[in-house]
């Protein structure tokens, strides 16, 4: 038996799947300023009368880490970068702890200029006096060479209890993305460190040791332990666990949005033939460009229990979220309170949903019906008109699904698949508004947790290969090995895949079931004078995120409802 629990800003959602099926599921409020017991909650609830021996591994989504970069809730960092020749590291400033110092390695990981330690020291100091236990390190050219984020961080581990390396984050070119990515891995640290503690220890309590694994915001899902040298990759995973959830249903014969419609947000994500779109060059968030591997996905402000204004302009629905609806106990109208108010959601207090809107109602010259179907036609149209904004934003560049490139594909949804606790009443009202056939996922107000129990582990490895310094290395993987000058692509693709396979199996994929692919490979002479005297080779592999072996088709039974 497998668990899926997604933690949502609403609802934490946890199910048991086993070899029948979805055995339970569970939905429990999520406390924001307590995850922790959130979490214990749908857990203990999911539990009660099973035989614990029986699970064999609990998959989680989040979006703890989104949310702390979004509402600006990260913890301080102390950032060292290290530049070179071209634009000065300064114009990359991710935060007010930045510090770039001299020393550089060039693009072949040669050594132009030796670090100051002296200057290295001083910035360790002022990271003591100001409090600072987090660092990022950054070289330009680290993963050709690492020598000098490796002396940075030596100096540094008397003063900081966590030092993030730019090449072991990511093995790609992209000096101020590389940035980025270190400084919000860095920053969301504490915070998934404090869940990841929280969360063994209460798996502890009740007696349970088993894999723990979290998704990634690419749809593929990692080690929880492995997690906490790379809390950036758990960014998206939210979204992600949404696409995972729908991926079972999608045609393979058409485009397909999916919309998961929760209380605070919608996420919107898109299935070409069945395969979800990848950002290929990485996650976009809160001004931050990074290298994160991730689904190409957007969140908007507005859920079922988004807040309803009147004002100058007329009717606003969210983006602020001040509790849930009126007739649950909440203190402002909400599109739920609308769906009570119309009689299609039956229970809570529909007097207190009324009360609600009678001040708008009577501003507006209006019934309070009329007003309810316009709050909800409103919220409807909106979603359409910002998925009709991320579609073309799709359409704009070079369109990547998580198995290919799909060169001059424009993306033309035939079919949209709504989840989400009020899925059912905005598919139909969005089926009146569209030419596009709008379908509910199977279980959709558990289908991500479903998403998160059934995505695949994956992972990626890049290699970089120079025959004229004759070494092969793999900075992430600590890889580094001397070759001969008559090492090819071809040897190059087999060390990834090697090390791809390795790594995957590490991280407890099934060496049965690994669907490998390579993403990236190039190759280029390297001149002096009239004479070529080496090739510089780059090849990168992964392990392609998809739904784990042997579950699929127990998902394509599950009842609509």
């Amino acid at each position: 038996m497998i668990i899926g629990l997604d933690v949502g800003g609403t609802h934490t959602d946890v199910v048991l799947i086993g070899d029948k099926g979805l055995e339970k599921q569970v939905k429990v409020p999520t406390d924001t300023n307590d995850l922790f017991n959130s979490v214990l909650t749908g857990i203990n609830t999911i539990t009660a009368d099973i035989n614990l021996q029986n699970i064999n591994r609990i998959v989680l989504s989040t979006t703890l880490t989104t949310n702390a970069i979004v509402q600006k809730k990260i913890s301080p960092v102390g950032m060292i970068v290290s530049g070179g020749p071209g634009i000065h590291p300064e114009y990359f400033k991710t935060n007010s702890h930045y510090h770039p110092v001299s020393g550089s390695i060039d693009h072949r990981g040669r050594e132009i200029q030796p670090l100051d330690p002296k200057e290295i020291q001083q910035v360790a100091d002022q990271f003591s006096a100001e409090g600072i236990q987090t660092a990022g390190v950054i070289g330009k050219f680290s993963i050709r060479n690492p020598d000098h984020e490796l002396q940075i961080a030596d100096i540094l581990k008397n003063s900081c209890e966590k030092i993030f390396l730019g090449h072991q984050i990511s093995g790609r070119l992209n000096f101020s993305r590389r940035i980025a990515t270190t400084y919000l891995n860095a920053a969301v640290y504490p915070i998934h460190k404090d869940f990841y503690v929280s969360i063994q220890k209460s798996l502890e309590s009740k007696g349970l040791s088993l894999p723990i694994r979290i998704l990634k915001g690419d749809g593929g899902n990692i080690n929880f332990n492995a997690s906490i040298d790379f809390p950036g990759q758990t960014i998206l995973s939210g979204p992600a666990a949404s696409a995972m959830g729908a991926m079972a249903f999608g045609a393979e014969n058409e485009d397909t949005l999916i919309l998961d419609i929760g209380g605070t947000t919608t996420d919107m994500a898109l299935l070409i033939q069945g395969a979800p779109v990848l950002n290929p060059v990485g996650i976009e968030l809160a001004d931050y460009h990074t290298l994160i591997r991730a689904l190409d996905t957007r969140s908007i402000g507005l859920g079922g229990d988004s807040s309803v204004k009147l004002n100058h302009d007329g009717l606003q629905i969210g983006p602020e979220r001040r509790g849930a609806a009126m007739a649950y106990g909440g203190p402002a109208p909400t599109p739920t309170d609308a769906l009570i108010v119309l009689g299609k959601i039956t229970d809570g207090d529909r007097e207190k949903s009324v009360n609600g809107f009678a001040p708008m109602a009577k501003k507006r010259n209006q019934p309070i019906d009329a007003l309810a179907e316009d709050v909800f036609d409103l919220a409807c149209k909106t979603i359409l008109t910002e998925a009709q904004a991320f579609i073309e934003h799709i359409n704009s560049k070079p369109v990547y699904t998580v198995h290919e490139l799909m060169e001059g594909y424009r993306v033309k949804p035939a079919a949209i698949m709504v989840l989400g606790g009020p899925a059912p009443y905005f598919a139909e009202h969005l089926q009146k508004l569209t030419d596009a056939q709008v379908r509910v996922v199977p279980k959709w107000e558990v289908a991500n947790a479903i998403g998160a129990a059934l995505a695949r582990t994956t992972c990626e490895v890049s290699v970089f290969a120079d025959t004229e310094r004759q070494i092969v290395a793999a900075p992430k993987e600590n890889y580094r090995q001397r070759i001969d000058k008559s090492f090819d692509r071809k040897d190059a693709i087999d060390t990834a895949l090697a090390l791809l396979k390795q790594k995957g199996i590490d991280r407890g994929a099934n060496p049965d079931y690994l669907e490998t692919e390579i993403t990236q490979e190039m190759e280029f002479n390297m001149v002096r004078g009239f004479n070529t005297t080496g090739k510089n080779i780059r090849v990168k592999a992964q392990i392609k995120p998809g739904l784990i072996q042997g579950y699929d088709h127990i998902l394509r039974k599950l009842p609509a409802n």
